[in-house]
């Protein structure tokens, strides 16, 4: 005999009484874009200075950036999440630890959750961002030295607006890793979007119906994505410029 599935729990009201289930996927689905948007913007800002400063000229520099990588790209993202969770806050100073430790959730598992995504989506963003400034011609480097640029200006005014053109494929891959990943956030409680599909299919048993529609949310959630990323890529080419993927890990 095959499964009957019984869309109409979807309609049902939760025992929260916040209203139906499908509103209660929807929240948790809002939860899981607020926690990959946050985590992204952190990831690009550290993904793109340890990604630049590992193309730059100082040796030095360029091993604190390599080590960085190696350091949290060898890490699972789940022992991160717990790290940042259970471990990062009795590092900090005694009073900071405890008000870390004290917030009202959802925040108290929200920050660790963001902080966690974002450093490790930082380590594949700052690989794109080498590799698109390694794609690039040593001629523009020379180019803005000549005329009379900064190594700083050089990055900022030359190098890295030509890169970040070249890598956008890549990183729109990985703004839709970020999203996935947000779902391991439900091991330290937050109820995103898989968290609450479990907590529904625990209330209803309907195990089936409430992992299909989580995971119809996120093909609706990452389709959005590449579209909007794909309609900005068209509006920021640049002729002669060839997209190249870069090394993913």
């Amino acid at each position: 005999m095959g499964y009957n599935w019984n869309w109409g729990i979807l309609f049902q009201p939760e025992p929260g009484g916040t209203g139906t289930f499908l509103h209660y996927l929807v929240v948790g689905l809002g939860w899981s874009i607020v926690t990959a948007l946050c985590a992204w913007v952190i990831a690009l800002v550290i993904g793109s200075l340890v990604g630049t400063l590992r193309t730059t000229t100082s040796p030095w520099v360029v091993k604190i950036g390599n080590g960085y990588v190696e350091i949290f790209r060898n890490i699972p993202l789940i022992v991160q999440m717990f790290l940042w969770f259970f471990v990062f806050p009795e590092f900090l100073p005694k009073g900071m630890g405890d008000a870390i430790k004290q917030m009202p959730p959802p925040w108290s598992v929200f920050v660790p959750a963001v902080l966690c995504l974002a450093v490790f989506t930082s380590v594949r963003v700052a690989e794109q961002v080498r590799a698109g400034i390694q794609s690039l011609p040593r001629g523009q480097r020379m180019a803005g030295t000549a005329m009379g640029l900064t190594q700083f200006q050089t990055y900022v005014h030359v190098i890295l607006p030509q890169a970040f053109r070249i890598i956008m494929p890549p990183l729109t891959s990985e703004f839709m890793n970020i999203i996935k990943n947000s779902s391991v956030a439900l091991t330290i409680g937050l109820m995103e979007l898989t968290g609450r599909a479990r907590a529904m299919q625990e209330f209803t048993f309907q195990v089936f119906e409430a992992f299909a529609a989580a995971t119809v949310l996120y093909l609706i959630t990452n389709m959005v994505v590449v579209l909007g990323m794909r309609a900005l890529e068209r509006k920021i080419r640049v002729p002669g410029l060839i997209a190249v993927q870069a090394g993913g890990h």
